[in-house]
């Protein structure tokens, strides 16, 4: 729905588009607090019937925003973000554990790179052949839902993690708020430094993809549906390759330390391709694609590297999928709060003063979270057999 701009618009004496990105996102920011218990607890043999489930639920929410007057499709729209927010985790909760994780994690993450620019260029297209902007978002969904459920189908047939897998990244078991909060409590300084990170990637990622119309207008590029494609599969090129190298590295604490540093890197790149930007030195999908690199590395590593190395290397009973619903849940909250908050009509001018602020902080949380872990986790005690 981001693909429409619906221009001059407003409902609730408030910029309709606004408001219909908060309401979505609160759905979804609650969907993912629902998610940090209930992902991190589903058996898998319902994890298949829970994604349609859900995906269903968020159609027909598409189906009212369609129909329903302007005032109640902001309540369409966050009854659509609210079950999209653990589909993500009951996907990627097949994958965790494996020798593989971070390849197979870094093609899932890549899927919602491509699809951001995709969907938004079928949605440009309907727009131009004469599909209403409102009707729009569910004819989008409902050419996507077959190929959906056959997906569902050959990852509900994905084997379980082999002996081999278990032995070098820890059985993945589901969490009970006990086991939940005694793996928190026991990183939490370092945990905190990352979810610090993830927060200001979500509100800068999202941001960008929220607004990709408004930012690509702010940078001149006008009329051009396919554009949103192009940027978004070439960034997803790059953050495949540098996101899956950490299936090389068998030391967990060796991968987690790299990805570090390619993460700090990544930040160097966006704030960098900015500062040349706003002096007219590259073009504006150049400029795009460079800063949807910097952007998507360190955010696809926490799904790919990052937390599931720490589970790795941990003597705790856990899984990747709490980690991720946790800081999923605090980073959509701040992004939330920063949306409600900015009311500048110049997204391009807003979105890059806050790169400069946020790519900067996130910069220092690393080096901490860096030393951090590297100290905590490599005083962890061996690791006992585990009986197969």
């Amino acid at each position: 729905f981001t693909a429409a701009a619906f221009d001059g618009q407003e409902v609730f004496n408030n910029e309709l588009k606004s408001l219909l990105i908060i309401s979505q996102l609160l759905g979804y920011m609650i969907s993912k607090f629902i998610g940090i218990k209930l992902v991190s607890e589903l058996n898998r043999k319902y994890r298949a019937f829970a994604i349609i489930g859900l995906i269903v639920f968020s159609e027909v929410a598409l189906v009212l925003f369609a129909f329903a007057p302007d005032e109640y499709k902001v309540i369409a729209m966050f009854l659509n973000g609210l079950p999209l927010g653990m589909v993500f985790g009951f996907v990627l909760s097949f994958l965790e554990g494996r020798t593989t994780t971070e390849a197979l994690s870094a093609v899932l993450c890549a899927s919602f790179i491509i699809s951001s620019g995709a969907v938004k260029s079928i949605g440009r297209w309907l727009i131009s052949v004469g599909v209403d902007e409102f009707h729009m978002p569910m004819v989008t969904g409902l050419i996507f839902l077959l190929p959906l459920l056959f997906s569902v189908w050959v990852l509900q047939k994905t084997p379980p993690p082999s002996a081999l897998d278990i032995q070098a990244r820890n059985k993945r078991s589901t969490m009970n708020k006990g086991d939940r909060w005694k793996f928190f409590v026991a990183y939490w300084p370092g945990l905190l430094s990352l979810f610090a990170v993830y927060v200001t990637l979500t509100t800068l990622r999202n941001f960008r993809d929220d607004f990709s119309v408004e930012i690509w207008e702010g940078l001149g590029v006008i009329g051009r549906p396919s554009i949103f494609a192009r940027s978004e599969f070439i960034v997803s090129i790059f953050v495949i390759l540098l996101n899956a190298v950490a299936i090389f590295m068998r030391n967990n604490l060796h991968a987690l330390r790299v990805t570090f540093i390619i993460m700090t890197m990544a930040f160097v790149v966006s704030i960098g391709s900015t500062l040349v930007q706003s002096q007219g030195g590259i073009s504006p999908l150049l400029y795009m694609v460079l800063c949807g690199i910097g952007l998507y590395i360190p955010y696809v590593a926490f799904h790919t590297t990052v937390f599931e190395r720490i589970v790795a290397a941990s003597n705790l009973r856990g899984n990747l999928v709490f980690l991720m619903y946790l800081a999923d849940s605090i980073g959509y909250l701040g992004y939330v709060v920063v949306l409600s908050a900015k009311r500048s009509t110049d997204k391009l001018s807003l979105f890059q003063n806050m790169l400069y602020s946020l790519a900067g902080f996130s910069i220092l949380c690393l080096i901490l979270a860096t030393v951090y872990f590297q100290r905590k986790l490599s005083r962890n005690t061996p690791r006992l057999p585990i009986e197969i």
